[in-house]
């Protein structure tokens, strides 16, 4: 049973989740009493996020590309082979790339594709399949605040253009999935402290948000769980980001 909400255990995927807002929810879902499967790229990764999470039983490791539509493959696969069925997917793996537009490499272009849209896709193509054939589960897609709010002092076309993308993608899933009982929702995160960030540009950082300081990965923990727990909320882009896309605030 589920022990924070008396209902049974569920069974996520997650991508990315070896670290930070990845790992954070592994940790959340477990402490639940839920089944995860987590994917990074390497086992290795896998394996210190095992170790952090403290050697789990209900957590599956499976390592690969997630832009690699194999990869999706053996993610449902294996998650359905040890844990009976998907209820639902989290796609959380993805980069960001900040500068100016005209300084954007083939490099770039490819990176951005792979991890931000490949790395839905895919996961989202299972999971539908999946999730419409037992009458049911949740797709959250991570996105970003800066995708539906530019800001002109973070140059960032690629990844407003991917994740922007991507919501208006959470909303056409939901609608297309919502016969099936499958809902579809969104995370759009400001900016939030990891360790991705050099704590020299915080103050810089805080200032993006009009609340004037970072998020915590708990704060985008909160809203997933928020979410998935929800019966009635379908086709959202939440903004968790200190009012980030309320609009310009100076």
């Amino acid at each position: 049973m589920n022990t924070t909400t008396g209902t049974s255990a569920r069974t996520v995927v997650i991508t990315g989740a070896s670290s930070g807002i990845g790992l954070a929810l592994a940790a959340a879902y477990l402490k639940r009493g839920d089944k995860v499967v987590g994917n990074a790229r390497t086992s290795e990764r896998l394996e210190r996020a095992r170790i952090q999470l403290g050697n789990p039983d209900n957590f599956l490791g499976v390592a690969g590309d997630v832009a690699d539509p194999e990869t999706a493959e053996k993610l449902f696969r294996e998650a359905v082979a040890r844990f009976g069925k998907v209820d639902i997917l989290v796609n959380n793996a993805g980069i960001f790339i900040a500068k100016p537009f005209v300084e954007y490499t083939p490099d770039d272009i490819g990176r951005l594709i792979d991890t931000n849209l490949k790395g839905f896709f895919y996961p989202a193509q299972q999971a539908a399949r999946h999730m419409a054939a037992q009458r049911g589960g949740h797709i959250v897609n991570i996105t970003a605040s800066v995708a539906s709010q530019p800001n002109q002092k973070v140059p960032s076309l690629l990844p407003v253009m991917v994740k922007g993308g991507l919501n208006s993608a959470t909303r056409a899933l939901a609608l297309e999935l919502a016969p099936h009982k499958v809902k579809v929702t969104a995370v759009a995160p400001g900016i939030i402290d990891t360790p991705l960030h050099d704590p020299a540009t915080h103050d810089f950082l805080k200032s993006l948000q009009p609340l004037g300081e970072l998020g915590e990965t708990q704060d985008i923990v909160d809203a997933v769980l928020y979410l998935t727990g929800a019966r009635f909320t379908t086709g959202i882009v939440l903004g968790v980001d200190g009012g980030a896309t309320a609009g310009v605030w100076q």
